[in-house]
């Protein structure tokens, strides 16, 4: 990447291209569209991912439905639009950005009425291009406050992919390991290939690789070992919701390593930007936790690794308590415990 940013998405002059991630690390393959349920079906696929990345690609979904309510002409404009959102918020569960993208797109079209559409339309792209550009300097202030957490010569341990991939800047956790890369720390990633859909092995070491991070990929059941050796200073992760009180919802298997670096006396930080929060949620046990399909437990790459037929669990996410997070990095700053007492802040 050499310092060039890596776009996950953009707007492209009246449509929406996107890399699809599920093809990496084998290919860079790029999809473009101007129909909202491409990107409804991106998401729900995985094509697009990771929470910040979830809601920019519904905001541009929104803006895409608008345009298709006009050039389309029909009866109803608003209804139809307001329905199309429904759809988009319908996609996924857990992650907060979706619905707080979805929120500021729903508030622009019952201020704006079904009279002026093409003003309407104007509204919502302007809206998705600000949340696309307030992520992206997000990521910056994440990074910039984060890397002070970062020592030069850490070992640090991620889990799933928390970079370029999967917002519009730098990333969230792995952004500030490119921060404090670009401060001439030498680092070494270990990452957790992150079963069941390998996040970690597909993506995080391809990104570090292109950055020119030191990167080892590892089982998940390898991290124990690995903290216990002694090769981590400290985890990075991100997450999908936070609850009031600090619990916060990552993919399946934070939770795991939270505990192993409890064990260990290792700082666990969680790397999230405020849109990100949840305060209407007092803890973890309200946050919607959604549950996939259990092919993707019992199939890699579509080759079967288990009996056919067998019963499998699969839920996306966990919910690490906020007594095992070390800090939480935000762009308006790092966050330690008790987190039950910051002061409640309008996501901007």
């Amino acid at each position: 990447m050499e310092e060039k940013r890596l776009r996950a998405i953009e707007w492209m002059d009246g449509s929406v291209k996107f890399i699809d991630q599920t093809e990496l690390p084998n290919k860079l393959d790029y999809v473009e569209t101007t129909d909202y349920r491409v990107l409804i079906e991106a998401i729900k696929m995985l094509r697009v991912r990771g929470a910040p990345l979830i809601g920019i690609t519904a905001a541009y979904a929104v803006v895409t439905a608008v345009r298709e309510a006009i050039d389309t002409k029909v009866s109803d404009p608003l209804n139809w639009t307001m329905k199309a959102i429904r759809e988009i918020g319908a996609s996924r569960p857990t992650a907060r950005n979706l619905f707080f993208a979805l929120e500021r797109m729903k508030e622009a079209v019952e201020s704006k009425g079904a009279g002026e559409m093409e003003k309407l339309f104007d509204i919502v792209l302007s809206i998705a291009q600000d949340i696309e550009k307030e992520d992206e300097e997000m990521c910056l202030k994440m990074g910039e406050h984060g890397s002070s957490l970062i020592e030069d010569g850490f070992g640090i341990i991620t889990h799933c992919n928390t970079g370029m991939l999967v917002t519009a800047g730098q990333g969230t956790a792995l952004g500030v390991v490119y921060h404090a890369s670009r401060q001439n720390k030498k680092l070494h990633v270990y990452a957790d290939e992150t079963r069941p859909l390998l996040q970690g092995a597909r993506l995080t070491t391809w990104e570090c690789k292109n950055y020119g991070i030191h990167v080892t990929l590892i089982c998940d059941n390898a991290a124990a070992t690995v903290v216990r050796q002694g090769k981590v200073n400290c985890a990075i992760v991100g997450a999908d919701r936070i609850a009031s009180n600090g619990d916060t919802a990552n993919k399946i298997g934070t939770y795991n390593l939270a505990l192993i670096c409890k064990a260990h006396n290792v700082p666990f930080y969680v790397a999230a930007p405020y849109s990100t929060f949840d305060f209407s949620l007092k803890s973890g046990d309200e946050i919607p936790i959604e549950e996939r399909k259990p092919e993707e437990i019992v199939k890699i790459n579509k080759g079967w690794i288990a009996p056919e037929g067998i019963d499998a669990y699969n839920p996306a996410f966990d919910v690490t308590p906020a007594e095992l997070i070390s800090a939480i990095i935000t762009e308006e700053g790092v966050f330690k415990p008790p987190y039950g007492e910051w002061k409640e802040m309008d996501a901007k």
